[in-house]
């Protein structure tokens, strides 16, 4: 009996992994899935002057949400026929090939590396949503993504695709963020609501703005209401 119990519990964990990272895949009328469809319609206006191509999605510390952020981000695009791929950036604690069941033996550090090409490395998630993992975890993370084979990969997605989701490490840890968000149009911050403080926000948004990055908007994400747990707010910069 205590190992049927157990064997549940874990069956609701992962039930409920699986429900956060694809909300607008699965649940598609919910309040969720239409928050993801106003933050797509803002990015998509976010600026007059230059279409968002890339787009970099990170947060100020761990376990804020970004990486449910941008894959639901990027399931949305993909739900309006844009083609779309997911690149995960976080070379130091890679996720996407975790919350996409996929393989991770050749990624973005195989291709940096000029040990495979970009199409050997893709893979597919539906007909319009690709994603990249990360491959082998690098000695040297930061140097890598600041390399002229990172900025080259980039801009031969853009081409490629109609938007590029930069998923990366987490602003106040290290400086990969930072490096990546100068490569990209735009920026979004996930704030964790009840958790991040807000000096730390302040801080994030700080080293953001010293490499010039173009900060598109804050998620604050995991806001509690009536009718649904999990909430993402959108709200511009200010």
């Amino acid at each position: 009996m205590l190992l049927f119990k157990k064997h549940n519990k874990r069956k609701k964990v992962l039930k409920r992994k699986r429900n956060v990272m694809y909300t607008v895949e699965d649940n598609p009328k919910s309040i969720v899935a239409e928050a993801y469809k106003t933050l797509r319609t803002n990015i998509q206006y976010s600026s007059f002057d230059n279409e968002i191509k890339t787009l970099v999605v990170t947060s100020a510390e761990m376990s804020e949400g970004k990486s449910t952020v941008a894959q639901n981000i990027a399931l949305t695009f993909a739900q309006s026929e844009k083609k779309v791929i997911l690149l995960d950036c976080d070379l130091r604690r890679p996720s996407v090939h975790i919350n996409l069941n996929a393989s991770n033996l050749i990624g973005i550090s195989e291709i940096l590396l000029g040990k495979v090409q970009i199409e050997e490395a893709v893979q597919k998630h539906n007909d319009n949503l690709y994603f990249l993992t990360s491959g082998k975890i690098p000695p040297n993370p930061s140097e890598m993504l600041a390399s002229s084979a990172m900025s080259y990969l980039i801009e031969k997605l853009k081409q490629d695709y109609d938007i590029v989701i930069l998923d990366t490490a987490p602003l106040n840890l290290v400086t990969d963020a930072q490096i990546l968000s100068t490569k990209a149009d735009g920026t979004v911050l996930v704030v964790r609501a009840a958790k991040t403080k807000k000096d730390v926000v302040i801080e994030a948004k700080g080293l953001l703005n010293m490499v010039g990055a173009n900060i598109i908007g804050t998620v604050l994400y995991a806001v509690e209401n009536t009718r649904d747990k999990y909430c993402n707010y959108y709200e511009g910069e200010k």
